[in-house]
């Protein structure tokens, strides 16, 4: 599983095919050495996210996209498990309020952006103004002066818009993080019956996921100029094949920890004058009764 297998980069205009891309990681490893491996990379998670708060220099921001049912939920449950609550926020994009459509599309995300020495996730985001607004065509209705609006530009505009946003982040410490689980439209079918099979899981049956399943190839087309069109050095697309959910978040617990490891992330080291009084006050304690 290298991830370099599964890393979309270079400047955006690449040629990435989605349909080139399999929804389904093939290994060899048993359902045992894959949990001992989440294990292991929610324990490395932890580890770095500890020094990432003290150092309080770094953010990171875990973006991610996906079809419904593809293990969004899941992949937060999972792999982020370890994580200090104190320093880990999880925000949900789902339809813009009022509130939103009174500012700038990026308004809501850049609030959102995680503090320094902290990690903010992002269960969808901004990008879903190049996808479901995309593919309902939804611009209309966003209160955007149509003087400004031009459908031939409007993308490509908010595409430049993304980019410059994110390269404003890097420039700022905060690390973009961006996962697009793909799954297949088959395995998304076997997983709504399970809803609707499964009593303990029929509340997580909505009739808009079928709705929106009726747009399959839309989105499939809106996915891959996103990918194609965002994708850059410092701020890559990670296309996560989740038909198989534990390699799935194998997958993405091995990405983050590949990320925060290349941050050399580090205890902060006290000043000598500081550091020359901690003997003095163990002295201290140590006298106590």
């Amino acid at each position: 599983m290298k991830i370099k297998d599964y890393t979309i980069e270079g400047d955006a205009g690449s040629k990435f095919k989605i349909k080139d891309f399999d929804t389904e990681i093939k290994s060899d490893l048993e359902k045992e050495e894959i949990d001992e491996k989440i294990a292991e990379r929610v324990a490395e998670l932890a580890s770095m996210q500890d020094m990432l708060y003290a150092q309080d220099n770094y953010g990171i921001l875990v973006v991610i996209q996906a079809m419904d049912t593809a293990g969004k939920d899941g992949i937060i449950k999972h792999v982020m498990s370890g994580l200090n609550p104190q320093a880990t926020q999880v925000h949900p994009f789902k339809q813009p309020s009022a509130e939103d459509l009174d500012h700038t599309w990026l308004w809501k995300a850049m609030k959102l952006v995680p503090e320094r020495g902290n990690i903010g996730i992002f269960n969808r985001s901004y990008y879903e103004e190049v996808l479901v607004v995309k593919v309902h065509d939804l611009i209309s209705k966003q209160k955007v002066p149509m003087v400004l609006y031009d459908k031939h530009k409007i993308w490509d505009e908010r595409y430049d818009d993304i980019r410059e946003f994110e390269k404003h982040l890097n420039r700022n410490g905060i690390e973009v993080v961006k996962l697009f689980l793909h799954i297949s439209k088959e395995e998304q079918k076997n997983r709504l019956l399970a809803r609707i099979d499964d009593k303990s899981k029929n509340w997580k049956f909505s009739d808009a996921d079928l709705k929106e399943r009726a747009y399959w190839d839309d989105y499939m087309d809106a996915y891959q100029d996103m990918i194609n069109n965002t994708s850059t050095v410092k701020s890559p697309w990670y296309v996560i094949p989740s038909d198989k959910k534990k390699l799935a978040r194998l997958l993405v617990s091995s990405i983050l920890s590949e990320r925060m490891k290349s941050l050399d992330l580090k205890y902060p080291v006290l000043p000598k004058e500081k550091a020359d009084m901690l003997s003095t006050y163990k002295e201290q304690l140590m006298k106590e009764k």
